[in-house]
């Protein structure tokens, strides 16, 4: 059995790990459905909702279904969605097209996904959850016949030089009888039980956008609450997946956001540059002058839906949320499937907890969780929208065709499933793909790297283990710099990738200023080779997002 004897443990019914929408859900339904659970949820920011970062139009359908009188509960759900506007950008005008079904928004609301989870967090400590923010699980207990028997939070006060310091304090073991994994996109520990239990055996390779956001306040004669934009085309090229959104929600502020799929095939392309660019489109550039930017921080998102979840439980525990790919990718919505998931999964852990006269479900699957799911109306609306994201493969108007077709014909009852190629096997040498010149930032609506980063509230204590790891240094200059240009300086959206030379003229060197990682986890997923390997660092360290 995996244990450390200077590790302090502690035993729960259920341990959570991760303090977003599906987990809070979880732990919420837990103790809905059997009250003498116990249940503890680990969150590795220093708050519940630091990490926390999306759009948000948020559906209120799963809500709905756990906290029914959530109005009344005083939810921060207060800006109903208003007018929807669907946008075609060229490089000066944009075009409004009919808006597609799925981003109709009639019913929704427009939040800060970060003020939900603290609200949910609330109603959760309230029927006995323990939460604990600020601790990072950063490993995964077994027992000796394999199964997952709970997690270990990470040592507190190690040196960079991965020896304990003086202020060292060992991690402590959560021992649970069954392990809820919900810490969101591209997460460390799902990628071991992945890989462990061959949870992706059947199913299509994950596929990925980076979201990037800003919050901005406007200007009160610009702003127009409830408004909902989304936009395609211009900057990116039409051969590169990706969009904006701007969502006008309560005391003049505005949720601005780009989106680019990390399937793009340019080594050249930075999807912060084209945020930057795209504010200035005459279209866009009149809402932000005169503002001023609140916050700003970056995240990918699972977008592969259907065709590519993975098995969803595993000997002793279950996936829930975006840690599975609950995302419907046309929709830009996730947070009601993820919520959904996670009570999905908590009923079935529940029944297997309660209805055993042993007390047992230690080490066992919740087999009653994908069952429920498949029978679910999130089943049913990830499976019908399953083909419009991989259609855009074919490039923007094809895609579009694509998307109008399987919407409005076929219904989402397409007879075939596109498939999904992994994005890290996309990218083409930079010598056979046009460099991209990026305009400077202007300081009034397009701003460098370093002062967005500085808008996150990123921090991580300086002596602590780089947590970006290289599986093969050299593969740094040999493979990245050497055939496509070191992308990771470009697609990383917080500076933490730069390559130096001795003296500016010697040889080249990959440097990591893991200080600024927003852990957004890109760098995991679109290294071409694989080799950048994102580690959980010490708790509560990494952005600490108010309102996003």
């Amino acid at each position: 059995m995996t244990s450390r004897t200077d590790r302090e443990a502690v035993d729960y019914d259920v341990v959570v790990v991760g303090a977003g929408p599906s987990g809070l859900a979880a732990a919420i339904r837990l103790k809905q459905r059997a009250p003498d659970l116990t249940v503890c949820v680990l969150e590795k920011g220093a708050e519940v909702g630091a990490h926390i970062l999306s759009g948000a139009v948020m559906e209120p359908r799963a809500l709905d279904e756990l906290i029914p009188d959530w109005r009344e509960r005083g939810a921060p759900l207060g800006t109903p969605a208003g007018e929807d506007a669907f946008l075609l950008l060229t490089r000066s005008r944009a075009v409004r097209l009919p808006t597609p079904p799925p981003l109709r928004n009639h019913g929704n609301r427009i939040v800060s996904l970060g003020a939900v989870c603290r609200w949910l967090a609330a109603q959760a400590e309230a029927l006995g959850v323990e939460i604990f923010p600020g601790f990072a699980a950063a490993e995964v207990l077994y027992d000796d016949a394999g199964a997952v028997t709970g997690v270990a939070t990470g040592d507190m006060g190690v040196g960079r030089d991965g020896q304990p310091g003086p202020q060292f304090t060992p991690g402590m073991e959560l021992r649970a009888r069954q392990t809820i994994i919900a810490e969101g996109c591209r997460g460390s520990l799902t990628k071991e039980l992945t890989a462990r239990f061959a949870l992706d055996r059947d199913c299509d390779p994950q596929v990925y956008g980076l979201g990037i956001k800003e919050l901005w306040e406007v200007d009160p004669a610009r702003h127009r609450s409830g408004r909902i934009t989304h936009t395609v085309g211009w900057p990116l090229d039409a051969s590169t997946y990706g969009g904006s959104f701007l969502y006008h929600f309560a005391d003049n502020l505005v949720s601005v956001g780009f989106v680019v799929g990390l399937g793009y095939e340019n080594p050249h392309l930075s999807p912060f540059e084209e945020f930057q660019r795209f504010k200035t489109h005459p279209a866009i550039r009149p809402l932000f002058e005169g503002g001023r930017r609140v916050a700003y921080g970056a995240r990918a998102i699972a977008a592969g839906g259907w065709q590519s979840l993975p098995r969803l439980t595993f000997p002793g525990g279950v996936l829930v949320g975006d840690t599975a790919g609950f995302l419907n990718a046309p929709k830009i919505k996730g947070s009601h499937a993820a919520m959904k998931s996670g009570m999905l999964a908590a009923d079935a852990v529940a029944a297997l907890l309660t209805g055993d006269a042993g007390g047992a479900g230690a080490g066992r699957e919740a087999a009653d969780y994908p069952r429920a799911f498949r029978e679910s109306w999130l089943a049913a609306e990830l499976r019908a929208a399953r083909n419009i994201k991989p259609g855009f493969r074919w490039g923007l108007w094809p895609g579009l065709a694509h998307a109008a077709l399987d919407t409005y014909v076929l219904r989402g009852r397409a007879p075939w499933t596109l498939r999904h190629a992994p994005d890290h096997t996309r990218l083409k040498p930079a010598g056979a793909c046009r460099p991209i010149a990026y305009p400077k930032p202007d300081g009034v609506v397009s701003f460098d790297r370093l002062s967005s980063v500085h808008l996150s509230n990123t921090n991580h204590a300086d002596d602590q283990p780089v947590h970006l790891r290289l599986k093969d240094p050299e593969k740094a200059l040999s493979v990245n710099h050497a055939f496509y240009d070191a992308p990771e300086t470009r697609y990383c959206p917080a500076g933490v990738y730069e390559i130096v030379r001795t003296g500016g003229t010697g040889e080249p060197r990959l440097q990591i200023n893991a200080q600024n990682c927003l852990h957004c986890k890109t760098c995991d997923i679109k290294d071409p080779t694989g080799n950048i390997d994102w580690t959980c660092p010490e708790g509560g360290g990494g952005p600490v997002y108010a309102m996003m």
